[in-house]
């Protein structure tokens, strides 16, 4: 990296980076502790998680200005393991977690981002705002009065101080400003302190206590694989959808080999895995966050918040978090996808609205993505199977039949294929040309040596010509219909 790239990732917007790392890491306690409580690990666990990682991907990760810390799309995969066998294996699922995330990273998995589709992307964007904003209903359910009014009056900070000027993030303001009225006032509200204790160490270095044997091995990969693919799909999508905020482009391999680097940190100072933030990370640009600084800033405060100054960061009004949160639910929203709905494609719209239904229904963002690319293929290859066309004329005075085949020719298509042809009529010569055709797959080779056997059955001569290079190479080593029959003994 040239000293040029290093100044515009780390120096060029130190002022906003700072604010807004700082905003970031108020928000990461409380979630960083819920994250950790539904886990069921100690929370010191989860706020060392998101100190370490957020620290660890500002260096490594492939996307700057991208939060990345506990989350809880991976605690929900580590329930069943801390339960059955405890920390210690899960801080070894955790290790095993980063391997394999380099181990993708090397082999450019993150590049496979490109197959998923822009109605796939607003899906899952839309599905985890409104999981954000269902997350805040617990602490918006049978609760004084004086909550929704923090609330309400923290949301009125936010969307209004802007007006008056953007030198400070509306939501910090938010947050020191109840903050105080909470504590002069003395009212009776939830906070930070009463979601759980905070450390009052810093972490230290440990190795899991663990045996090393292919038992070990065989209880923790399982767990290990399904986080390093969860932890995968919530980053790349989180980069692709920061990319878009800041119309910028991310290094999605890197940031793969990052988020393993990262994990492995973690376990070895008694972290759980982690990956990119969707709502922290557009907490972060919506406050002025855009370099590495802001996303190192909120790991490093994020540590000093908790360890030197938890006395104060316990007084903390859910409230104020609250507000935030809602602000980053309805700002990841995208509400001109539903504007869109009338006017995009049916087959765009059903993508989009699956991924949501399916996300929100499941809480697994990766079972939401997996439904969205997979019925995004199957629209796809029904739209490219209806594009392939087979015209004919008479030849040799009503003796032969020309046909030209025009479009793609493979699994979805190769029914259509195979019906264009007129098998009774009675013909001496067939020309097929596929010269305007690609066949793609064996299914295709596959249809084409039905045709040309049917017709040679009825005693008709058969030519397939205009073959493409990479065709002819298909139909070379997977068709029979141009092979010689094997002599009967």
């Amino acid at each position: 990296m040239n000293f040029q790239n290093l100044r515009q990732d780390w120096l060029s917007n130190i002022r906003g980076d700072l604010l807004a790392g700082t905003v970031v890491a108020l928000a990461l306690i409380p979630e960083a502790i819920a994250f950790s409580i539904i886990a069921g690990v100690d929370p010191k666990v989860g706020l060392y998680a998101s100190f370490c990682i957020a620290v660890v991907i500002a260096f490594a990760g492939g996307r700057q200005g991208m939060i990345s810390a506990a989350t809880g799309a991976m605690a929900l995969v580590m329930v069943t393991l801390v339960k059955d066998h405890g920390l210690q294996y899960l801080l070894a699922a955790s290790a095993l977690t980063g391997v394999l995330q380099i181990g993708a990273g090397l082999l450019k998995l993150g590049s496979l981002m490109r197959f998923v589709s822009r109605s796939v992307v607003t899906g899952f964007v839309n599905a985890l705002a409104i999981l954000i904003f269902m997350a805040q209903l617990p602490e918006l359910t049978h609760v004084p009065w004086t909550v929704y009014a923090m609330v309400a009056v923290g949301l009125g900070i936010i969307y209004l101080f802007p007006l008056l000027t953007k030198a400070v993030p509306s939501p910090l303001v938010c947050i020191v400003v109840l903050t105080g009225v909470s504590m002069a006032m003395g009212l009776n509200v939830r906070t930070v302190g009463d979601m759980g204790q905070l450390p009052d160490s810093l972490p230290v270095f440990l190795l899991p206590d663990i045996p090393l044997t292919f038992e070990t091995l065989r209880i923790i990969f399982p767990y290990a694989l399904t986080m390093a693919v969860v932890g995968l799909l919530e980053s790349m999508m989180t980069a692709a959808i920061v990319d878009d905020l800041t119309d910028t482009d991310s290094n999605k391999n890197r940031e793969c080999m990052g988020q393993g680097v990262a994990n492995i940190a973690s376990s070895l100072l008694g972290g759980m895995a982690g990956c990119a933030m969707i709502g922290q990370s557009v907490i972060n640009v919506k406050s002025g966050g855009r370099g590495r600084l802001s996303t190192l800033v909120a790991g490093m405060f994020l540590l000093v918040l908790v360890v030197f100054l938890g006395q104060w960061v316990k007084q903390i009004p859910m409230a104020a978090l609250v507000a935030v949160m809602v602000m980053v639910s309805i700002g990841t929203f995208s509400w001109e996808s539903i504007k869109n709905l009338r006017s995009h494609p049916p087959s765009s719209s059903v993508v989009m609205l699956a991924t949501v239904a399916v996300v929100v229904a499941t809480h697994d963002l990766a079972k939401g993505v997996f439904v969205g690319v997979l019925l995004s293929g199957i629209f796809f290859a029904q739209k490219v199977g209806r594009v392939l066309r087979v015209d004919s004329q008479s030849t040799d005075e009503g003796q032969g039949r020309a046909y030209e085949v025009v479009g793609q020719v493979f699994f979805a298509s190769a029914d259509s294929f195979t019906r264009s042809f007129d098998f009774k009529e009675v013909l001496q010569t067939v020309r097929i040309d596929v010269s305007r055709a690609h066949f793609w797959d064996i299914t295709a080779v596959n249809a084409l040596d039905k045709v040309v056997t049917k017709f040679r059955r009825e005693g008709t001569t058969v030519e397939v010509d205009g073959m493409s290079e990479a065709t002819s190479t298909m139909v070379d080593k997977f068709g029979v219909h141009d092979k010689p029959m094997p002599s009967s003994a």
